[in-house]
């Protein structure tokens, strides 16, 4: 079957997000008088827990604390991440760019089956394309709108409904191990590209794997087939 849809993680996929999203943790941290830093080994231990609310429960959890309220911690985390963001300085990954305007160039669907929420992957887009997430894709699927997340297939099964396509028609990109197992159970082909905390996973599952995107570039389209 034809190719039909490029369908991209965000965070560490589209572009090397994970620092601005423990520097706004600690500072939501700080900001609520918690005393919590979490430092770049730790939070490379976290981000095998896909979410960030799922990741301040999970440290609760390991600290035996309590009496948090969660979802306005990360409320705030998720503001502080934003500000960061429009201050400059993100890029995205190299190939990303061309491998989008490649796609559009095709015909091809572009989708987005994240993690994390429809805010974050608003302001990357601000950030980065200087335009609105649905300027820049024709579908988004976000964590906060499936019950399971990654490693669960669900957050991609969701973008393919959206997309009215089947597996077989669209390719996704990943840079984590959580994000490759959930492509392939949703039935995807998957690329990785590993990021800067994820590069010690196991991704040998991977359709194929590159140092970056851009190693995608001289084949074109029909080399992602």
């Amino acid at each position: 079957m034809s190719l039909a849809a490029l369908i991209f993680d965000v965070d560490g996929t589209l572009a090397e997000t994970e620092e601005l999203h423990r520097r706004a943790f600690n500072a939501a941290f700080a900001a609520a008088g918690l005393g919590w830093r979490w430092s770049q080994d730790a939070y490379r231990e976290l981000l095998t827990t896909t979410g960030g609310k799922e990741r301040i429960t999970r440290y609760l959890t390991e600290i035996g604390a309590d009496g948090i309220d969660v979802p306005a911690l990360h409320a705030d985390k998720t503001a502080r991440y934003a500000a960061l963001m429009a201050k400059g300085g993100l890029t995205l990954r190299p190939g990303i760019p061309e491998l989008i305007a490649m796609a559009r160039a095709a015909g091809l669907k572009l989708a987005v089956a994240t993690t994390t929420s429809r805010p974050n992957v608003d302001a990357l887009c601000a950030a980065c394309f200087g335009a609105v997430s649905s300027d820049v894709f024709d579908v988004l699927a976000c964590g906060d709108e499936v019950t399971a997340k990654k490693p669960a297939p669900d957050v991609y099964r969701l973008a393919l409904d959206r997309l009215g396509l089947p597996p077989a028609r669209a390719v996704a990109f990943e840079d984590t191990p959580m994000g490759l197992a959930s492509a392939k159970g949703a039935g995807l082909r998957c690329i990785v590209s590993p990021g800067i905390y994820t590069k010690a996973g196991d991704l040998s599952a991977a359709d194929r794997l590159v140092d970056e995107f851009s190693a995608l570039l001289p084949g074109g389209i029909p080399a992602l087939i």
